[in-house]
């Protein structure tokens, strides 16, 4: 299957909300603006977490899948509300750098006005992250596995187009859907489409295969340098390996806290 990389592309900041403060639509205008002269993309539904909450009224219709998903070996990428901060993940991604000789990713952390070194790699993504893989993990499929697994999950569009669709499965699966594309996608948008490895991380989970989530996500991280878009992926994941590295960073709830747009009613709906 394709495993080609998507062009991130610029997004309307809808629901953004800055520190404890959401903001108004001028607010947003300029916020936007900035970003825009500053070539960065961020969106607040991006990277954000599947919550378990059975206070949402949304939420009860989905109640028969959520054993299965609390059961799901990638807990922590999709749950762990970790805060994250402007400074530092603008700052990571500005310094950002790929080594492809050791392929790793170089950055830095700005603690007291000095620049601290940062290194990412597969196996810090995979640490950090907990996820349930290691090097010999696959990140591919035949094609025939993937679409088989579409098809006992009742998906019920074609087969043989580009993308899937997350509406033409069966209603107890679009929520675990849901919950992969926002937590795990390196895309900003679109947020009903699948594309392969996404579906391919479907087919792992539903069976509980081994699949290497950590290549994928260090790949769009080396993609977002290397493409030159320098747009704020993963910054959920990006902050917690920040605070990984260096546990006492200092941090400003109040001015610097970006709050991501996760689970609840509207995003449900």
């Amino acid at each position: 299957m394709a495993k080609s990389c998507d062009y991130i592309r610029p997004f309307e900041i809808s629901h953004l909300v800055w520190g404890s403060h959401r903001l108004n639509s001028l607010d947003r205008l300029k916020l936007a603006n900035s970003f825009e002269a500053s070539n960065v993309v961020f969106e607040p539904s991006h990277n954000i977490c599947c919550v378990y909450d059975d206070t949402l009224p949304k939420m009860v219709v989905f109640k028969e899948i959520w054993e299965f998903m609390k059961r799901l070996p990638i807990q922590k990428a999709l749950t762990n509300q970790h805060k994250v901060f402007k400074t530092y993940v603008a700052h990571f991604w500005k310094n950002a750098k790929f080594n492809e000789v050791n392929d790793m990713v170089n950055s830095s952390v700005s603690i007291d006005g000095e620049d601290k070194e940062i290194i990412i790699t597969e196996q810090l993504v995979r640490e950090v992250l907990e996820f349930p893989d290691d090097d010999n993990s696959p990140t591919g499929f035949p094609e025939r596995m993937v679409k088989g697994c579409m098809l006992r999950m009742g998906y019920n569009g074609p087969l043989n187009k580009e993308n899937y669709f997350k509406s033409c499965f069966m209603k107890s699966y679009k929520l675990f859907i849901h919950s992969l594309i926002h937590a795990l996608s390196h895309r900003k948008g679109g947020h009903d489409v699948m594309k392969d490895y996404q579906m391919c991380m479907v087919m792992t989970l539903v069976p509980n295969k081994k699949y290497n989530f950590s290549r994928i996500v260090f790949h769009y991280m080396k993609d977002n340098i290397t493409s030159g878009s320098r747009s704020w992926v993963y910054p959920r994941f990006m902050q917690m390996m920040l605070d990984h590295a260096y546990p006492n960073l200092v941090i400003d709830e109040l001015n610097d806290l970006m709050m991501l747009h996760h689970m609840d009613n509207e995003t449900l709906i």
